[in-house]
């Protein structure tokens, strides 16, 4: 019997899932701040309920109580069931991992996958995009590669140890890449270490991507536009936090003191009165630190 469709590409093999959790490869703040400037707000058109879109960070977002990840994907998918499905990607990335085993989720669907990156697939979204069979991207829009990007604190051996053990997941998504674009295994490992970032074109030249998506399927959603700017900030100010030696759940209390909120929780009600000076000063400063 002939199968029903043809692969445009062959899938490339399954990611090794890290079993340390105590260790997130986040996406850096610079990142956050190019989707904010270029990314933030950007959807399709048209959708379908054979489509997953992924608008959000890669991984559980504590500041919207969202993000992508790999059990509301398989989910998605087994609602779809055995159909063809189109995955639409505006993500500056996340917790790499998560989008590991995203990646490994979408690579079992049993048929045709197209991809289409609307604005940016970085970081962690560009290895789910190379789960895609066919991957469409916009002319305005960018991938990005680099290597496992982590906050470490410790000494020296804690620092060696945590470089010797991200070092299979670089070489595996390196191979990956390599894989899915027909590039050598060397020049993306070098395109890795530089953080590379591909336009459309660039995109497709490089084999990262099999075809411009028509600029009348893509729109700029000015509402939520807006909403990215502000939660990036916040994403923002968390990883400088966590660089400057906090845990997540201080540096979380920390922004929402600044914040003027009653609660740690992100939906909490905000008091009228403005922050002290103190409080004032140091968001001040912490934003300047951001975006140096």
């Amino acid at each position: 019997m002939k199968p029903m469709f043809v692969f445009a590409k062959a899938r490339p093999g399954a990611l090794p899932v890290p079993e340390r959790r105590d260790v997130s490869a986040l996406t850096p703040s610079s990142v956050l701040d190019r989707w904010s400037s270029e990314g933030a707000g950007v959807r399709a058109l048209s959708s379908g309920d054979n489509v997953i879109t992924m608008f959000d960070i890669i991984g559980e977002d504590f500041w919207t109580g969202g993000g992508v990840t790999a059990k509301k994907v398989r989910e998605q998918l087994r609602a779809i069931g055995d159909r063809p499905v189109e995955v639409q990607i505006n993500s500056p990335g996340g917790d790499m991992f998560e989008g590991i085993a995203i990646y490994n989720v979408l690579r079992e669907h049993s048929q045709a996958i197209t991809v289409k990156i609307l604005g940016m697939a970085a970081s962690a979204a560009s290895i789910i995009a190379m789960a895609g069979d066919e991957i469409e991207i916009g002319a305005a829009g960018f991938i990005m590669i680099h290597d496992c990007w982590v906050i470490a604190i410790g000494n020296r051996h804690d620092m060696r140890e945590t470089a010797d053990w991200l070092e299979p997941f670089d070489a595996a998504m390196r191979d990956v890449y390599a894989q899915r674009t027909g590039q050598s295994a060397e020049d993306v490992a070098k395109w890795m270490d530089a953080e590379t970032w591909m336009s459309g074109s660039a995109a497709i030249e490089r084999g990262f991507a099999d075809a411009l998506l028509p600029a009348d399927q893509v729109k700029v959603d000015e509402e939520a536009q807006a909403s990215d700017k502000q939660i990036n900030e916040l994403r923002a100010m968390e990883l400088s936090l966590l660089a400057s030696g906090n845990t997540r759940s201080q540096a979380r209390a920390r922004i929402n003191k600044i914040r003027g909120t009653t609660d740690s929780a992100p939906s909490g009600s905000t008091t009228d009165s403005a922050p002290d000076p103190e409080l004032a000063g140091a968001l001040a400063g912490l934003l300047q630190t951001i975006r140096a």
